[in-house]
């Protein structure tokens, strides 16, 4: 009897480690899994990041555009059309066809006027500077495939100009107002779904990563015209206060 007992406390405390021992490497799975799963979630881009680092690539053609404007006026010769015919048809077909037309006039504008509020009476704008931004492209292209810069350097100086003005306030109000207000008209489930709705929209339209080809070219372009160096645009100091006063007399 003695034995037997000794036996079946032997066998519960076995028993109990390799319960234990399952529970442990169970949880830990479990854990690992977590952590898998947390991983993916943040590494995950969402639909609105995705819209804003889109953004991102368009700023860096106005950009280009931006420093085009000078140039032009000072000396027309020394402006690449190649570089300028580049970054309009890289504008056109990552901005205009896609982010535009298949993403915010196709699923985002019509959101916001269904929901109204504020944001609703914005759309309207959007699209209208869009179809502007689509002329002054066209305009960009044709002046661009000619081979070089001439007669016509002063009117395409302004187009540029009024372009980059007119983007510079429609992606800024896309971003702090259009886009967060388009958000709250979601549940959390439909926002995932969009995510995953605009992934393969770009999908659909470049066949692989369109905002990774995008910034690869837009790259290439600023190394082409020599602004790919971002501590040259590094601002000067300001004057100094004594420098900034009136003499006395």
């Amino acid at each position: 009897m003695k034995d037997r007992r000794s036996f079946l406390g032997v066998s519960t405390i076995a028993g109990a480690s390799l319960l234990l021992l399952a529970c442990k490497k169970g949880g830990q799975k479990g854990i690992e899994k977590a952590e898998e799963n947390s991983e993916d979630k943040s590494a995950e881009v969402t639909a609105t990041e995705d819209l804003m680092r889109e953004h991102g690539v368009l700023r860096r053609a106005l950009l280009v555009y931006a420093e085009a404007v000078p140039r032009l006026r000072a000396d027309a010769a020394s402006v690449s059309t190649d570089a300028l015919h580049k970054t309009a048809t890289l504008f056109r077909a990552f901005g205009e066809e896609y982010h535009e037309k298949k993403l915010e006039e196709a699923y985002i504008f019509p959101k916001l006027k269904i929901a109204g509020g504020a944001a609703a009476a914005l759309p309207d704008i959007l699209v209208a500077q869009h179809d502007r931004g689509r002329e002054i492209t066209e305009y960009i292209l044709s002046s661009a495939s000619q081979g070089k810069f001439g007669a016509n350097s002063e009117s395409l100086a302004q187009a540029l100009s009024g372009f980059v003005r007119m983007y510079q306030h429609h992606a800024a109000m896309e971003d702090t107002v259009v886009f967060p207000a388009w958000k709250a008209t979601l549940t959390d489930e439909q926002y995932d779904e969009i995510g995953d709705k605009f992934e393969e929209i770009e999908r659909q339209q470049f066949g692989e990563d369109g905002f990774e080809t995008a910034v690869k070219q837009m790259a290439d372009i600023e190394a082409t015209l020599g602004v790919s160096d971002l501590s040259q645009f590094t601002a000067p100091p300001p004057p100094s206060p004594q420098s900034d006063a009136t003499p006395k007399k």
